[in-house]
């Protein structure tokens, strides 16, 4: 059985805890009435993961180009390759879309991002209103994307392992 490199499992399963987390705390964040402490602190982790997030992913994509992944099992139907083929392509963009988005939101609302609190990212443009509904609107929407693809993707994965038993998942595993 072909099995993905340790660096692209490595890269997977932070990147899936990184987003399950940071998923967590945007939800948590938003949920706490006024501008607290705590909710200011949640907003600055949210932000930092959030970085973390676009960062590994872009070196993700940049290991997953560089090495092949391993091949479906034989027998696997050509639909069901295709379709994992565009969900993961899907995952990849939204993976790459919710942090930029999100940059996007908190830069229109003229709140500076600054990873660890030392290093400031430069925003793109002012304040904006306008701008601040539309990318708070689409940060959103791409989360509840990427929370469905990654639901379709854990649930396929687990179908793979234990209704059709070709060790998908195993490939994965470290």
């Amino acid at each position: 059985m072909q099995t993905y490199s340790r660096t692209a499992i490595l890269l997977h399963w932070l990147l899936a805890l990184l987003i399950i987390v940071n998923f967590a705390l945007g939800v948590t964040m938003v949920d706490i009435p006024g501008l607290t402490p705590t909710k200011l602190q949640y907003f600055a982790w949210h932000k930092w993961l959030g970085i973390l997030v676009l960062a590994l992913t872009a070196v993700r994509f940049l290991w997953r180009l560089s090495h092949p992944t391993p091949r479906y099992p034989i027998g696997m139907p050509a639909w069901q390759e295709q379709l994992a083929g565009a969900l993961h392509r899907l995952l990849y963009i939204l993976m790459f879309a919710v942090p930029l988005s999100g940059y996007l939101y908190t830069t229109a609302a003229g709140v500076p991002v600054v990873l660890f609190g030392v290093l400031p990212i430069p925003a793109l443009f002012g304040p904006d209103a306008a701008l601040k509904a539309l990318f708070k609107t689409l940060h959103y929407a791409l989360n509840m994307g990427l929370l469905a693809g990654v639901c379709v993707h854990i649930g396929a994965a687990l179908k793979h392992q234990f209704i059709e038993r070709d060790n998908i998942l195993r490939r994965m595993l470290p």
